[in-house]
């Protein structure tokens, strides 16, 4: 089935550009934005207004906080030219252009006059979503994760909504849900796991993945989620657009009865109103009423580790967790889903029974070790996963290769980029052996790449790294220990600490 492109009250774009809909997996893809300080790195300035909007969505913020269970029946009219405009500035300007092949560069050319068009439309509920470009990115282990490129003017409208969204669901959301929240960031939920795992009294940790998770959302339970705290019926109505607008690939229109698009811009707000009330307020219930021992609980998007005391409690929770995922059109994966001996006396444990060191699990990029420091106390170490550290150096690899012609301070600069983002995140304390390997092998492979420019070369390892040393940033650690951080997060005077 073709899907017919046709829009009434088109942007206006000068010279738009027919989409290219084979363009590489590599594309960038767009997220939730950044903070609103980012909008000033953006050619088109912010206006005084702005102001208004935050103050109007500060009232929100205050009347969720007060009452936990009211309903908002007006919240399009929050959506106004100025929230678009301040969601505009926030999206990426080299993202990969949806099906309607429009830039941020052509919207931006008539920028005012497409804004107040779009607006108009979204009030008086004449606009209509555009199906996403379905586009798919390598995993790790070989298989391809589809996402979903929306359009330019689908980016701005669901910007702006999640923004006022965000204001009654932050009131709500529990303190152990990190994922694609505003403040809490990866590292954040790596620091509140390894607090736990050094202070409580975990013994068993449950490493727990639900199978395509938002590719089996179901629509039905979304919208009654949604429906306890939004009242608006035309905010209602979009996201039920956006959810039902459907997938173009290959020319072929296919439609949406489940999921939602990885790489929309409002999907994992909607992924996180769906697991608050599927799982997270249902684990705290379980933690209260059920839990013997202690428990701990973290959870970034759809991937969650739960650590516990009593290895009966775990196994309990495991099969009511099943059960409750069932109930709500979710699985567990059952190739991922792990429970394992984990925590400060699993050691001793597993050696008094004479079982080996214990097992490992990864978790944002990360495997968590249970090793011991020089007092001989226990610590968790944290090394980069080896398929990630495996296909970022495939894919350094591969783009050296591709342009070994180009001057070396263009390669240098380009690689000290990559490396420097690298470190960004793994750079944390107990994975300097990692970071080590990962930047020997980068070298190696700059090297390689460099001699095969001609058959007579004089490049030596001991003048690569001179070379290395000029363009690449240093081994170093970059992040503080968890605690340190955690304790300036979260000071001991508050509650949820």
């Amino acid at each position: 089935m073709m899907y017919d492109q046709g829009k009434s009250d088109p942007p206006i774009v000068p010279g738009k550009s027919p989409n290219k809909a084979g363009r590489p997996a590599a594309e960038a893809m767009e997220g939730r934005g950044g903070a609103k300080g980012n909008a000033g790195q953006q050619r088109t300035r912010q206006t005084q207004s702005w102001v208004g909007v935050s103050q109007a969505l500060d009232r929100i913020r205050q009347a969720a906080r007060r009452d936990r269970k009211a309903r908002f029946t007006a919240l399009l009219h929050h959506v106004t030219v100025d929230l678009l405009r301040w969601a505009f500035l926030q999206l990426r300007r080299k993202a990969a252009p949806g099906v309607d092949g429009v830039t941020w560069a052509q919207y931006e050319a008539g920028l005012e006059e497409n804004l107040r068009g779009l607006h108009v439309r979204v009030q008086r509920g004449a606009y209509r979503a555009w199906p996403s470009r379905r586009q798919y990115i390598p995993k790790p282990d070989g298989r391809r994760r589809p996402l979903g490129v929306a359009a330019l003017e689908d980016k701005i409208v669901q910007r702006a909504v999640v923004e006022v969204l965000n204001a009654i669901y932050e009131t709500d959301f529990l303190g152990f849900s990190y994922g694609f929240r505003p403040g809490r960031s990866q590292h954040d939920a790596l620091d509140a796991l390894a607090v736990g795992l050094q202070r409580r009294k975990v013994n068993w940790v449950l490493d727990a993945d639900i199978r395509a998770f938002f590719d089996s959302l179901s629509h039905t339970w979304l919208m009654r989620f949604l429906e306890h705290r939004i009242g608006d019926r035309r905010v209602l109505r979009l996201i039920g657009k956006w959810l039902k607008a459907g997938v173009l690939e290959d020319g072929t229109w296919a439609p949406s009865e489940e999921g939602t698009p990885q790489g929309a811009v409002i999907s994992p707000l909607l992924a996180n109103v769906y697991l608050h009330y599927v799982y997270d307020l249902w684990v705290e219930r379980w933690r209260r009423r059920e839990a013997r021992g202690e428990m701990i609980v973290v959870r970034y998007a759809d991937d969650t580790i739960v650590g516990f005391e009593d290895h009966a409690c775990a196994e309990q929770f495991a099969r009511d967790l099943a059960e409750r995922l069932d109930r709500f059109a979710l699985t567990l994966n059952a190739d991922k889903t792990r429970l394992i001996e984990f925590g400060r006396f699993a050691a001793r444990d597993r050696a008094r029974r004479r079982l080996g060191k214990p097992e490992t699990f990864q978790f944002l990029g990360f495997t968590h070790i249970c090793g011991k420091s020089r007092a001989g106390k226990f610590l968790l170490l944290r090394h980069t996963a080896r398929t990630r550290l495996r296909e970022r150096l495939r894919q350094i690899k591969v783009t050296l290769r591709r342009n070994r012609h180009r001057p070396i301070a263009e390669q240098g600069r380009w690689l000290g980029r990559v490396v420097n983002g690298y470190f960004a995140y793994h750079a944390v304390p107990t994975n300097c052996r990692a970071l080590n390997s990962f930047y020997r092998e980068v070298v190696r492979h700059w090297l390689r790449a460099l001699r095969r420019r001609g058959q007579r070369h004089r490049l030596t390892y001991r003048k690569m790294f001179e070379i290395a040393a000029t363009w690449l940033p240093a081994v170093r650690v970059r992040h503080p220990y968890p605690a340190d951080r955690f304790a300036v997060r979260h000071p001991r005077w508050e509650p949820s600490a």
